[in-house]
């Protein structure tokens, strides 16, 4: 079948290497796009005329807010009327808005920026925050100003938003401010370049693409896979929004003239056979006189340790992706060849696209799972506190790597469960473990991850906002152990006599009963013992109110 090369296609060279294939879309892969397209859009991935109007309105009505904010506090400090007058602050957008893939229902990133004298600390956390507070269109306020981008979430008028503020050095704010210009960054702290590097990294992504509408599409497609199979979520070590966006940026420079179909195929083809940790780059690395730390392994110790670099474009340039563990990159690897098994299935007519996005099915993925309980006194108490925990998870899963030596991976799932019979606010997190592929087992070989659990439960009880109620319990269940509240109708489904693929049928642990005699009689006749169990009978004393499963720690 003929090539539609050199009909709307890209000659110049995007990225910091020669692409792969300059080779446009065949009759077939046109085909197969429209086939894509149409499935994104009955699966529900484009929000309505009126959903998108009413975004725009709310981001009207926001920026509205802060103007008078910023004018409020301008008078207050005794500045003169002209001052007054002249006094601004912009809201712009970052994320999925900014880069047009957002959906349904999603978050709306913001950022507002205001004026050198208008300080985050108090004027932002403190003054803003009251005005919001008051306010019958806000609901579910909550601040987070020790966050690494620290950021205020709040619904306004049903639509979610995440609002960062950066105060820059001047002391009005142009409205047409241009916001890719380095000089932005003149005198401002850190947390000030994070909150600014969101839009200017939308920006520039969208600079350095060679067909702004198939990265959109393709984007769209990927951050609704990684949803499916479990593996969407920064917060844990997984991918975020930006990761997945310079992902598919550079697979886009590497296939210029690819249609979205191709794309998505050679996403899997090219991240399967990555060797990580070579950085994904859509652009050289700059430095600048402004002297703000960049990412450069020879230069930085800690940048050398990053298992799966992907950097930000604009300056200064850093690693997305610092979150991403030694499991977690498992994990996705195993991810990427699944997807990259289907698309070949999908391009020999074998399989339709429904197939690449078949939900991970995690609960029957291993044998030995971490359940992290978290509960609360009520609603508005469980939605800070189980914030603060799920950004601890990743710190559990680097804890037992290291506690282990790397022998013990772990899967931590970035879904949440509510077990709605409970009394008190609850809802609990599940993290996957197994033994690392490959290990020699010894007989009656156990973890003892006491330790680490404990100093898990001391860097938890460190929330400078806790309140009574607020309750968290670590328990190791096993795949037969796991609650039905997690499963969709309430119930488990039998598992499949034959798994259809071998990413979803791990070796792990064996599902005996630890610290018995019996369990190392049966070890002992057992040829191709793949899995050890963790070590219960001496993690904490279980008392009279625990659930039937080991209680592992408990913070009060």
């Amino acid at each position: 079948m003929g090539s539609s090369e050199g009909v709307g296609t890209s000659s110049k060279q995007y990225g910091v290497t020669k692409p792969i294939s300059m080779a446009g879309p065949t009759v077939t892969d046109m085909q197969r796009t429209l086939e894509l397209e149409k499935f994104l859009a009955v699966s529900g991935l484009y929000e309505s005329k009126e959903e998108a109007a009413k975004r725009k309105e709310v981001l009207h009505r926001l920026g509205q807010i802060v103007k008078n904010w910023v004018k409020q506090l301008t008078r207050l400090r005794g500045y003169t009327d002209q001052m007054v007058e002249d006094a601004n602050a912009v809201i712009l957008t970052f994320g999925s808005y900014r880069l047009g893939v957002h959906g349904p229902g999603a978050d709306l990133d913001t950022l507002c920026i205001g004026p050198s004298y208008v300080t985050r600390e108090e004027d932002f956390f403190y003054t803003l925050h009251d005005i919001l507070a008051n306010m019958e269109e806000v609901t579910e306020l909550q601040p987070i100003p020790d966050a690494h981008v620290p950021v205020m979430k709040f619904k306004f008028d049903g639509i979610s938003i995440d609002l960062l503020y950066a105060s820059i050095s001047c002391l009005i704010v142009p409205e047409d401010l241009d916001i890719s210009d380095v000089s932005v960054l003149h005198n401002v702290d850190e947390p000030t370049v994070r909150s600014l590097n969101g839009c200017r990294v939308a920006d520039q992504i969208l600079k350095l693409v060679p067909n702004v509408e198939n990265f959109r599409t393709t984007l769209r497609c990927l951050k609704f896979w990684a949803k499916r199979r479990g593996i969407y979520s920064n917060v844990t070590g997984f991918l975020g929004g930006v990761n997945l966006a310079l992902l598919v940026a550079r697979v886009c420079q590497l296939y210029p003239n690819a249609v979205p179909s191709m794309l998505v195929s050679r996403f899997f083809r090219v991240y399967t056979q990555w060797r990580w940790p070579t950085p994904v780059m859509l652009c050289p690395i700059e430095e600048n006189e402004l002297g703000f730390s960049v990412w450069h392994p020879r230069k930085n110790p800690r940048d050398r340790s990053h298992h799966m670099p992907i950097i930000t474009p604009a300056y200064p340039c850093m690693n997305s992706s610092y979150n991403v563990s030694t499991s977690t990159l498992r994990v996705m690897m195993e991810q990427f060849q699944y997807g990259n098994k289907i698309c070949g299935e999908i391009e020999l007519n074998k399989a339709c696209w429904k197939a690449l996005f078949e939900p991970c099915s995690f609960f029957e993925s291993y044998k030995n799972y971490l359940q992290v309980d978290v509960v609360a006194a009520d609603v508005d108490d469980l939605r800070n506190w189980k914030g603060w925990v799920e950004s601890r998870l990743r710190q559990l899963t680097l804890m037992i790597e290291r506690d282990t030596f790397g022998k013990l991976q772990c899967h931590p799932y970035h879904h949440e469960y509510m077990d709605t019979s409970r009394q008190c606010a609850h809802c609990a997190f599940f993290m996957g473990l197994q033994r690392k592929q490959g290990e020699v087992v010894q007989e009656g070989q156990q973890f003892d991850i006491r330790g680490t659990v404990e100093e898990f439960r001391h860097s938890v009880s460190m929330y400078m906002f806790w309140k009574p109620g607020m309750d968290i319990y670590v328990s190791h269940v096993r795949r037969r152990q796991i609650p039905c509240y997690v499963f969709p109708d309430g119930y488990k489904r039998s598992r499949p006599s034959r798994p259809t693929s071998q990413l979803e049928n791990h070796k792990s642990f064996h599902e005996d009963e630890v610290s018995r005699t019996e369990h190392v009689e049966r070890i002992r006749k057992r040829k191709n013992n793949d899995g050890v169990g963790l070590r219960q009978d001496a993690i904490l004393k279980k008392q009279s109110t625990s659930p039937p499963e080991v209680r592992l720690a408990r913070c009060n």
